[in-house]
């Protein structure tokens, strides 16, 4: 790695696309077991809540050790955590496949989820120092997140291509020659940095980090699916009770797991509020386009994910349109550009029902995650360069945990408002299953004679896309507010928004055995 500030050569680009393959492995394992399920419950047979604890943990672990893993790399090496994760990763990934026993695949997952943590901090802070040019860091942090957002579209497209052939257990099978590369590739072509500071690793405050992600993102997933219920509510209260104590911790430990005064810089704050309310649309709206297409349409799981890869056009048309316009166009309106994109196409969701045309929700889908992905490709390299190269890891891990939280809630919420008009809309006459869910009116429909099915699957779908209409205009509502929200916090900021990058200290050279 050089210290100056100008262009980087072809080992930085290589090293980038080094860099992506565990970010979309990362993305990737979080919907690999989505059509697995059915197998696995018959070898291994896990209850019912050890089901989803398997489906579970991965996303959970991984959304609570971002903050810390982030602010270990910055310490003791960003290669080396990095080649130590893929390490666990391939390892996890061999266990997983071989599981024996239903615990034993959560054990296996829950590791899957630490050493996954390690990928997005450690390969967001290394862009940091790899491209010290602005508009090339723009375009390396474009392209990692364009191959986030495809791995988690492939995940569940790949999972279902390889159970058409092979056992349950190859879906872990394809991370390990990824990490395999890694471990091998990594010293030599990626640069060795650590924060040249002293003072011990601040254990108290990734504990208390842990216990406050945690709750909260499980309390807001098990609220989003199962609707209000007290434990869960008591879980969400008592991560926001630990993250108070975690910010007295931030504000008053000698060496703070995270530099709390980073979100005093308007730009670091209003580019991690900005990707928050950019993932609660996308994610938000994920849930309602499968159903719909499995549930309403009545595809079958594989094609409506063969379905669903059609709005990653718009994807990449997104990444590729905001990073070619970065630089020359104020960051504001980029941003407020994305949101009323997204918002216009909450607009065409209002306007699905079960009669429509395929094209309507997958063009709407497209629209919302084009907009959503193309704000989140902006702000990414406005928190990177807003935070002092030291910290890159730990400011790079608290923008990917704020998005976990705004999946969590756009699913939470929306599904919420979604459910509540669903369960409203349908006739008290129907089972009790069918009332709650759209999916447990089909399951009942099929137990039921030609009339009484096609009757009670009418209401259904027809209340599934009154409860669609109404999360839509929610969803049209927050872009827009949002929008707002993004030029306020951004206006300040001139075409060219990245500041001059500070001298960043020498890195460590050495290197650093896989």
């Amino acid at each position: 790695m050089t210290t100056d500030h100008g262009p980087a050569g072809r080992r930085a680009w290589l090293g980038l696309a080094l860099l992506l393959l565990p970010t979309l492995v990362l993305a990737m394992d979080m919907g690999v077991l989505f059509f697995a399920v059915p197998f696995i419950a018959t070898d291994l047979h896990p209850s019912g809540t050890q089901q989803l604890w398997i489906m579970d943990m991965y996303t959970f672990l991984l959304a609570g050790l971002l903050i810390p893993m982030g602010a270990l790399g910055d310490r003791i090496g960003r290669r080396r955590l990095l080649i130590a994760g893929t390490a666990a990763f391939a390892a996890a990934s061999l266990v997983a496949a071989w599981a024996d026993g239903a615990n034993q695949l959560i054990a296996a997952r829950a590791l899957l989820g630490a050493a996954g943590a390690v990928f997005g901090p450690s390969t967001l802070a290394l862009i940091r120092n790899m491209f010290p040019d602005p508009k090339q860091r723009q375009g390396a942090i474009g392209a990692w997140s364009g191959v986030m957002m495809a791995g988690a579209t492939l995940g569940p497209v790949l999972g279902g291509v390889l159970l058409n052939h092979f056992w349950w257990g190859s879906v872990f099978l394809i991370a390990i020659p990824v990490m395999l590369l890694v471990m091998v590739a990594a010293p030599f072509l990626l640069p060795e940095y650590r924060a040249p500071q002293e003072g011990r690793f601040d254990l108290l405050g990734a504990a208390l980090s842990i216990a406050t992600v945690l709750p909260i993102v499980y309390g807001i997933k098990d609220l989003a699916v199962d609707g209000w219920n007290l434990q869960p509510a008591l879980v969400l209260a008592a991560g926001l009770a630990v993250g108070v104590a975690l910010v007295h911790r931030l504000r008053t430990a000698a060496n703070p797991l995270i530099d709390i005064t980073l979100f005093r810089i308007r730009t670091y704050t209003g580019a991690i509020t900005v990707n928050t309310i950019a993932m609660f649309a996308m994610m938000g709206f994920t849930l309602f386009t499968s159903q719909y297409l499995q549930l309403v349409k009545g595809y079958s799981p594989l094609s409506a994910s063969l379905w669903s890869l059609l709005p990653s056009i718009g994807v990449g048309a997104a990444v590729g349109g905001f990073g070619a316009l970065a630089g020359k166009v104020r960051p504001a309106v980029l941003l407020v550009a994305g949101f009323l994109a997204s918002a216009g196409g909450f607009v065409a969701m209002a306007f699905v029902d079960p009669g429509s045309s395929l094209a309507l929700p997958l063009v709407a889908a497209g629209v919302i995650a084009a907009g959503s992905v193309g704000t989140v490709s902006i702000t990414g390299e406005m928190v990177l360069s807003a935070a002092p190269a030291e910290r890159a890891g730990a400011a790079g891990a608290t923008s990917e945990t704020a998005q976990e939280l705004g999946s969590s809630l756009g699913i939470a919420v929306l599904g919420a408002a979604g459910a509540a008009v669903y369960r409203s809309q349908m006739d008290d006459s129907a089972p009790e299953a069918a009332r709650d869910t759209l999916g447990g009116a089909v399951t009942t429909a099929a137990h039921l004679s030609g009339d009484a099915a096609d009757q009670l699957l009418t209401g259904a779908r027809n209340a599934f896309a009154d409860g669609m209409h109404v999360a839509a205009v929610v969803g049209v509502v927050v872009m827009l507010g949002a929008a707002l929200a993004a030029h306020l916090l951004m206006r300040h900021l001139p075409a060219s928004s990245a500041p001059a990058p500070a001298p960043e200290p020498e890195p460590e050279e050495e290197a650093v055995a896989a």
